[in-house]
């Protein structure tokens, strides 16, 4: 009786420690979170400040009308826009990474953090590859794959033509969960389109178009500081961009509606974050005349539009290719700019990537560590923008087929590892970040599945 009380106690006793840390990291979370939203904000408002330019205003008529009519046409205009610079960049998000400390581990009491050599100082817990292994296991090398040619299982074309087959039944039969396991494996490209929208539960209603042509509304009426920003960040990103440059409108169209959509703000619910306030003139610090700001809540940052780019190859109804996006968004995307424990929450994606690394291929990431060129540095702007932009298109929609099948992020740190495995040879002989970078400039011509494959289940042991 006496053992059975001392195990107990030893178990509420470990229950309160992990209450305990878990508490100090949320009170980390909002710490950090709100340190940065100040800064963020700041950036704002000193914008406002040097431009001489209200965060909202209200257009007159015949601006109204003018941006009505060459609503189809955005990319075409062309604004001045060499005064405005992005509120930040995904390397500034990182340094604010790197700076969470978790008070609770201060002295050291967790044990296997101490020999972690990364940049992210907290112990987080994150799959080993073991773990990886089974969360992943329709990846494996015994199981058909889209995205891979040269199955030893069975031939490619007589796979893909049964997947097809499948695919088909599955949209016949509109299950939701059926599609979200059937696309582990990849989605056939004349069906993704489709697949998507079941998994993401977008029927497009008529209300669901009377919603977003509301908000368009709301675009052509009032004018928004963030709407230079976005100008500026497609103008910056997609317009450059060889895949992603003929959808420059479509950019524009949807991601100035999202920037009105008060029903994103939701996601703050289940997020550490908290949607930034600004003020009715002559009111600051009057909560009762606080507003959110966008009223999305959401601060576009430098790469931000191309969370919405790869979408254009899918769904070419504007009302459409919101939905998608507004809800792979607040699933998703959100986890990749905001401060959380969270697996899928870049702070676990940058730790898991990481510990792969330190684990798994001890001697690039000393050496990479040793000539300053720590790895996290290069894979934290792939990861995100969940690669958007430096895959392929047709391998980035594999990638992002997996991410809704599993309803994870994880695999972004994983294909990060696999990237670096891939190059190892080449990443050994850098002297400097320098050359490092130089190394894995180009993502372009790779091809995710083989990778991923490689890492997880050949290679590595």
């Amino acid at each position: 009786m006496l053992q059975e009380e001392s195990d107990l106690s030893l178990v509420i006793a470990q229950i309160v420690q992990k209450l305990k840390g878990s508490n100090l990291y949320a009170q980390l979370e909002r710490q950090a979170w709100g340190s940065w939203e100040k800064r963020i904000l700041k950036s704002l408002n000193s914008m406002c400040t040097e431009l001489s330019i209200p965060l909202a205003r209200k257009r007159p008529v015949g601006e109204q009308k003018e941006l009505l009519n060459k609503w189809n046409e955005m990319g075409t205009d062309e604004p001045d826009l060499s005064l405005f610079r992005p509120v930040y960049a995904p390397k500034d998000f990182l340094e604010v990474l790197i700076n969470l400390r978790n008070p609770n581990y201060e002295n050291g009491d967790s044990l296997s953090f101490r020999t972690h050599l990364g940049l992210i100082q907290v112990p987080l817990k994150v799959k080993d590859i073991p773990e990886l292994k089974e969360f992943f296991v329709e990846l494996g090398l015994t199981t058909g794959q889209l995205g891979i040619d040269d199955s030893t299982q069975v031939p490619p074309e007589l796979f893909e033509n049964e997947h097809v087959r499948i695919g088909q039944k599955v949209l016949a039969e509109q299950d939701s969960a059926a599609a979200q396991q059937y696309i582990r494996q990849g989605s056939p490209t004349a069906l993704r389109a489709e697949l998507w929208a079941l998994i993401l539960n977008i029927s497009s209603q008529p209300e669901d178009i009377l919603y977003y042509e509301q908000l368009k509304t709301n675009v052509i009426q009032h004018d928004l500081l963030v709407d230079s920003l976005i100008y500026k960040d497609v103008k910056l990103t997609a317009s450059n961009d060889d895949y992603y440059f003929v959808f420059e409108d479509y950019l524009y169209q949807v991601l100035l509606c999202f920037s009105r959509d008060t029903s994103v703000l939701g996601h703050f619910a289940y997020n550490s974050a908290s949607p930034p306030k600004s003020y009715i003139r002559g009111k600051l610090g009057l909560e009762e005349y606080a507003v959110f700001y966008p009223p999305n809540g959401v601060i576009p940052f430098h790469g931000f539009s191309m969370y919405v780019a790869p979408l254009c190859f899918l769904y070419h109804e504007p009302s459409k290719l919101y939905q998608i996006f507004r809800e792979m968004y607040v699933r998703f995307f959100f986890r990749l700019h905001s401060i959380s424990s969270h697996p899928s929450g870049i702070v676990s994606l940058c730790l898991l990537f990481e510990t792969l690394l330190q684990t798994y291929l001890p001697q690039l990431f000393y050496h990479l560590r040793e000539i300053g060129a720590q790895p996290l540095r290069i894979s934290f702007k792939w990861m995100v923008r969940a690669f958007s932009g430096y895959l392929a298109t047709d391998q980035l929609l594999l990638l992002w087929d997996r991410i809704l099948g599993y309803n994870s992020l994880e695999i972004l740190a994983v294909l990060a590892a696999a990237v670096f495995a891939f190059r190892a040879v080449n990443l050994m002989e850098v002297t400097s970040l320098a050359a490092a970078e130089a190394v894995l400039a180009d993502l372009s011509t790779l091809k995710v599945m083989p990778l991923l494959q490689i890492f997880l289940f050949a290679t590595v042991t």
